[in-house]
Parts: C-alpha cells; sequence; structure tokens
C-alpha cells in the first residue's frame, strides 16, 4: 500500500530525482525492445534463400506482428495501471527474447508467423510507444514532452546499436545467430527492469519530479493509492476507447498516426534493405543506412519533445508529416547499388522525421483526454500499427506483383499529405472543449 498523498515530498534538490532513473531505465527496456523492429528487413532475404518463402509470406508474418503490436497497446497501458510498470515490462521483454529465440527453430512458413507474429508481436506491443507515454505522465509534470521524445528515441537506439550486428551476422554466419543475438539483447535488460523501474513516485516516497504537494493536475498513476478498487484491465481500455471515439480530435491523430506507422515501420522499416537490395545495394550497407536513420532519429525526436513543450503540437504534426511525404517522393530515384550524397541527404532528413510525430501527438492526447490520456494515445498508437501492418503487406504484394517497390513509395508520400491537412485542421480550441466532454476516469 503506498502512503497518503500527505507523506510524499518532492524528492530533495541536492540529489538527482528518482524519476530520471526510472527514465534511463525505461530508455534501456525500449533499447532491449527494439532489437527485433530492425529485424525484418535484414532478415527477409536470407530466410527467402534458405527456405524460398514469397516476400509476402515474410511480410504476411511482419504484419501480423505490427497488428499485435498496436492492438496489445491501449491495453498494456491500462494493465500498467493494473499490475505495475515494472511487470509488465519485464514480462515483455522475456515474449521478446522467446519469439526471436524460438526463431533459430522455425522449418515452416507457418512457425515464423507464430514467432514473428504473435510472441514478438505481443511483447513489443507491452513495450510500445505507449509505455514512454505512460512513464513521462505518472513520473513527470515538468519536461513532459522531452522525456517522451528522449524515451521514444530509445527505439531508435535500438536500431542503432541492434542493425550493424544483425545485418553482418546475418550475413556469416548466419540469420540464426541475428536472431539470437536479439533474444540476448531483451533478456540483458530484465534484471535492470526489476531492480530499479519503479511503478510509481508513491512507490519511492515521492511527487512526480516538477509537482508541488497541492498539485491537482497529476495523474492517477503518480498519485497515492486511495483504496479504491482498480479497474479491470480491458474493461477500462475499451471504456477509454468508447469515450475517445466520440471526440473529433481523437480521429484525427487516428489518421495521421496510422500513416506515419505505415510510412515508418510498416514500409521504410520493412521494405527499405530489400528495395535498396533490388537495386544492387549490398545489405550491409542498406542496413547500415538505416542505422544513421536511427542516429539523426534520437535527434530528432528529442528534439520534438522539447520543441512540443513550447509550440503548437498539431502545426508540428503538420510539418513533420510533409517533409516526410516530399522525402518518399524523391526515394525512389536516390536507390541505386552505390550510396550517393543525395541518399545521404534523404537519410539524414528521415531519420530527424522518423518518430519525430510521437512527443506532439502524446501532448494532444494529454491536454484533451486527462488522465486517460496514456491509455487513449495506447489507442491511437494502435491506429499506427495497424497502419504499418497494412503497409508492410501491401508494400510486399506490389513488390511480387511489380518487381519493384515504386508504387508503394508514391503511395506512401500521398498519405504523408493527407496526414499533413488532418494535422493542420485541429482547431486550437478543442483541448479545453473536448476535456470537458470526456471527463477523466477515476482509477
Amino acid at each position: 500500500m503506498s502512503a497518503p498523498d500527505t507523506a510524499l515530498l518532492p524528492a530533495p534538490k541536492r540529489r538527482i530525482h528518482p524519476a530520471w532513473i526510472v527514465a534511463a531505465v525505461a530508455f534501456l527496456a525500449l533499447v532491449g525492445a527494439a532489437g527485433f523492429r530492425a529485424a525484418p528487413g535484414v532478415l527477409m532475404v536470407p530466410l527467402q534463400d534458405e527456405f524460398g518463402w514469397s516476400t509476402t509470406v515474410l511480410s504476411a508474418a511482419v504484419s501480423i506482428n505490427l497488428v499485435l503490436f498496436g492492438l496489445t497497446a491501449p491495453f498494456a497501458a491500462a494493465l500498467m495501471e493494473r499490475f505495475g510498470i515494472r511487470t509488465v515490462t519485464a514480462v515483455a521483454l522475456l515474449l521478446i527474447a522467446a519469439g526471436s529465440a524460438l526463431t533459430v527453430l522455425v522449418t515452416q512458413s507457418w512457425q515464423i508467423l507464430l514467432t514473428w507474429g504473435l510472441l514478438i508481436g505481443l511483447g513489443t506491443g507491452s513495450m510500445a510507444l505507449v509505455f514512454a507515454a505512460t512513464i513521462a505522465n505518472t513520473w513527470f509534470v515538468k519536461s513532459r514532452g522531452l522525456v517522451i521524445g528522449i524515451l521514444t528515441a530509445g527505439s531508435a537506439a535500438g536500431q542503432l546499436v541492434f542493425l550493424p550486428f544483425i545485418a553482418a551476422l546475418a550475413q556469416d554466419p548466419g540469420w540464426r545467430q541475428a536472431s539470437l543475438l536479439i533474444a540476448a539483447g531483451a533478456l540483458a535488460v530484465v534484471p535492470l527492469v526489476l531492480k530499479f523501474l519503479k511503478n510509481s513516485p508513491a512507490d519511492a516516497g515521492v511527487l512526480p519530479y516538477g509537482a508541488e504537494p497541492d498539485d491537482e493536475s497529476l495523474p492517477a498513476p503518480g498519485r497515492a493509492a486511495t483504496g479504491e478498487p482498480r479497474q479491470n484491465a480491458a474493461v477500462r481500455a475499451l471504456q477509454v476507447l468508447r469515450r475517445a471515439s466520440k471526440v473529433r480530435t481523437f480521429w484525427a491523430l487516428v489518421a495521421g498516426f496510422a500513416i506515419c506507422g505505415a510510412t515508418t515501420n510498416g514500409l521504410i522499416g520493412t521494405h527499405f534493405i530489400p528495395s535498396a537490395h533490388d537495386h544492387g545495394m549490398a545489405q550491409t550497407t542498406a542496413a547500415g543506412l538505416l542505422a544513421v536513420v536511427g542516429i539523426f532519429d534520437i535527434v530528432g525526436t528529442i528534439a520534438s519533445g522539447w520543441l512540443t513543450d513550447r509550440f503548437n503540437p498539431r502545426i508540428l504534426l503538420a510539418v513533420y508529416y510533409q517533409f516526410r511525404g516530399i522525402g518518399l517522393l524523391v526515394l525512389p530515384l536516390l536507390l541505386s547499388a552505390t550510396v550517393q550524397p543525395s541518399m545521404i541527404v534523404f537519410v539524414v532528413i528521415y531519420g530527424l522525421d522518423w518518430v519525430a510525430t510521437v512527443p506532439p501527438t502524446a501532448a494532444i492526447c494529454r491536454q484533451v483526454f486527462g488522465a486517460d490520456g496514456s491509455v487513449v494515445f495506447g489507442w491511437v498508437f494502435a491506429a499506427h500499427q495497424l497502419g504499418a501492418a497494412a503497409a508492410a503487406l501491401g508494400a510486399g504484394a506490389i513488390r511480387d506483383a511489380t518487381g519493384q517497390y515504386t508504387y508503394a513509395w508514391f503511395g506512401a508520400a500521398a498519405m504523408c499529405t493527407i496526414a499533413a491537412v488532418v494535422s493542420a485542421t485541429i482547431r486550437r480550441d478543442t483541448a479545453a472543449k473536448d476535456t470537458a466532454a470526456v471527463p477523466a476516469v477515476a482509477g
């Protein structure tokens, strides 16, 4: 049982606030969970060479993963409220490790659907970007946007750490060793999570970072327990969805984030390396380019968090989506057997924009839906992954049908323009109006 609110005091200023320690461990957990995010694009060609499976079959496995990745997220947010952030995170990392390790035993295409799709999909879904929003909303009052940006960059850091090694191992000695590396990366973070990832500021006997003792805006997970019974996680997630679905802002965010997922995880994350390989580029070279995307994603996402704390998030979203669309429009002209300066420019710009959309989207969810913000963001993120799944499968089908990815790139560019327009049309007064219409849920 947590201590009463009156016992919670701001952490002494002479030492680091526990919130920053939690954020650091959460960052490492996201890095460990991100290992598989880099894997499909690198492992597709080796699996095709060994088993003769089509691009569509392997894309279907990735699509199942992305669907579960998305649909698990809102329930994971509610589960974190019900059972604690630490428990859910540790179980998620174990699922990722199990799915990746068991992949080395597959011999039939349906088995890859179970490992890549089911196990890793459930694990990564529980460690989705909603995890970053939950940590930020629970532990921070000040600098929330910056913290979400830093934690979101953990996924990019995962690509940065794992992708070159995965590509090298997939080439020699083989893709099985690459899968085992991913499993080891996820397992390595579990002890840190169990020891240092506190569930709430109340567990550490402090208030969230930047909060005052009389702050009435604290989210429910950040407060001490009041003795009220906790809701069933699935019921809470579905109730929040019902309320949010009545608000126009929710659907605007869903549409934009679905396109965001389609143009990142679904298309570039899954098919950039196979597409570059079609143009004669070595897999290790293409993997290196995606690693550079990861480097600049860290910079772009943290900068986006800083900007979100200071500027209108709807304008930021519109700018991010439009720049991404321009990049996708020119990408077919840049792919070749060698890396040209123009490709470096694309990689830098796309990296800065990769998930820069997350901090402003999470901020709008918090502004509009209050205490429900983390769970609402989970549902918005579900749309992100459904869009990614559709793009992963659709681009694979386009490649099998036409022999190239060109139409997939052009279609994605058009969708980004739609996302920019939708984001820009979210009215300035929506937050105040919709917050009144959607009351926060008592935990």
